[in-house]
C-alpha cells in the first residue's frame, strides 16, 4: 500500500511551529537556570525539562514536527555555530603538546566503551554515544554524532544524563584528588582537559584547583574538542560502508555525510582568519550556546522516560567505566612522558 502524499513532503513551516516555540520557551527557561547553576549547565538543564514535560504533559502530534527539527536540523546549526567560537590558531601550541595524551585517552575511551558495552550488552548506537561523548566533548560530541549514526531519541537523553552525572562526580571530586597527588599546575589542567567530558566542567574542576590550571586545561579542552571532526568523518564512512555492505538499494554517501562538520571547519577557518570581529564574538557563542540548549530541548521533548528505565544500570555502569578508565590513562601517560 503506498503512502499518502502528505508523508512524502517535509511539514511546513506552520507545522513546525508549534513544536519549536515549545522548544525554545522552554530552552529559554533551561538558559536562565544554566547562567544560575553553571556547574550543571543549560543544555542539561533543557534535556531534563525537555524530558519532564514529554512525560508529565505528553505534548500532542501537532507538536511532533517541530520537535523533530528542533532536534535534527537546529542541532546541525548549533555545531556550526561553534565553529565560530574556535580560533584553530589559539590552541595549536597547546594542543601539540597535550596531543599525546588526548589520542591516548581517545583511544581508551573507544576500546573500553566496545569491550565494556559488549559485556553488558549495551546497544551498539548507545556504545558510540557514551564513547564519543567521553571521549571527546561530552553532550557537544554526542550532538554531533547524532545525525550520522541516527540514535534512537531516548538513546541520546540517556546518553548525555549519564555523561553530566559523572561530569558533576569530575568536577566534586578532581580538585580533591589533584591537590592529594600534589599535581602541577599544567598536570592538573592536561588532566582535567583530557578526562573530563563538558566543556563548562573542565572550567569548573580548572579553576577550583588554580587559575593557572583553568586556563590551561580550558584550551586543552578545546583542542580535544577540533577532534570530533575526523570521528564524525570515521563514523560517516563506517556508515556508508554498513549499509552498502548490506544492500540497501537507496545509498548514498552524500546523503549521509555529515556535511554540517564541513560548513563547522569554514566557520572555523573564518574565526582563525580574524574576519569576526571581536565585538561580536560573545554573540556568536551565545547564539551557539543556545542552539544547543533548544536541540537538547527538543531531543528530551521526544524521549519516553519509561523506555529509559527499562534500559536498567548498564548504561549507567557503562559510563562508569568509560569515564574512570580515561581519567587513569590521562594521569598514566602524563607519568610516563613526564609531565606531572
Amino acid at each position: 500500500m503506498n503512502a499518502p502524499a502528505a508523508t512524502l513532503t517535509a511539514p511546513t513551516l506552520n507545522q513546525r511551529l508549534p513544536g519549536l516555540l515549545l522548544s525554545v520557551a522552554i530552552a529559554l527557561v533551561a538558559l536562565v537556570l544554566g547562567k544560575a547553576v553553571p556547574l550543571i549547565g543549560g543544555p542539561v538543564f533543557g534535556i531534563v525539562l525537555g524530558i519532564a514535560v514529554r512525560n508529565l504533559v505528553a505534548p500532542g502530534g501537532s507538536y511532533t514536527p517541530g520537535i523533530q527539527f528542533a532536534g535534527k536540523q537546529v542541532l546541525q546549526w548549533s555545531i556550526i555555530a561553534l565553529g565560530f567560537g574556535l580560533s584553530l590558531n589559539q590552541v595549536a601550541k597547546t594542543g601539540l603538546e597535550s596531543l599525546s595524551v588526548t589520542l591516548v585517552t581517545m583511544t581508551v575511551a573507544f576500546l573500553t566503551a566496545w569491550l565494556l558495552g559488549r559485556l553488558l550488552k549495551v546497544d551498539d548506537k548507545l556504545k558510540i554515544l557514551i564513547g564519543v561523548g567521553t571521549a571527546i566533548c561530552g553532550g557537544s560530541a554526542i550532538a554531533a554524532v547524532t545525525p550520522i549514526i541516527k540514535p534512537d531519541d531516548h538513546d541520546t537523553a540517556f546518553a548525555i544524563s549519564t555523561i553530566f552525572l559523572f561530569n558533576l562526580v569530575a568536577v566534586l571530586l578532581f580538585p580533591l584528588l589533584g591537590h592529594l597527588l600534589h599535581l602541577s599546575d599544567l598536570g592538573f589542567g592536561l588532566w582535567a582537559g583530557t578526562a573530563i567530558n563538558d566543556t563548562s566542567s573542565v572550567v569548573a574542576a580548572g579553576y577550583s584547583f588554580s587559575k593557572q590550571a583553568g586556563d590551561y586545561a580550558t584550551i586543552v579542552k578545546l583542542t580535544r574538542a577540533t577532534l570530533i571532526i575526523p570521528v564524525c568523518l570515521v563514523l560517516a564512512f563506517a556508515t556508508a560502508w554498513k549499509q552498502k555492505k548490506q544492500g540497501a538499494s537507496d545509498f548514498s554517501l552524500a546523503r549521509i555525510f555529515p556535511w554540517f562538520i564541513l560548513w563547522f571547519l569554514v566557520a572555523s577557518g573564518v574565526r582563525s582568519a580574524g574576519l569576526i570581529p571581536a565585538a561580536i564574538q560573545p554573540a556568536l557563542h551565545m547564539a551557539a550556546e543556545f542552539l544547543i540548549i533548544v536541540a537538547l530541548t527538543a531531543i528530551g521533548l521526544s524521549a519516553n522516560l519509561r523506555r529509559m528505565a527499562s534500559t536498567g544500570a548498564r548504561p549507567i555502569l557503562l559510563g562508569l567505566g568509560v569515564w574512570a578508565a580515561v581519567a587513569v590513562s590521562s594521569l598514566l601517560v602524563q607519568l610516563v612522558i613526564g609531565q606531572l
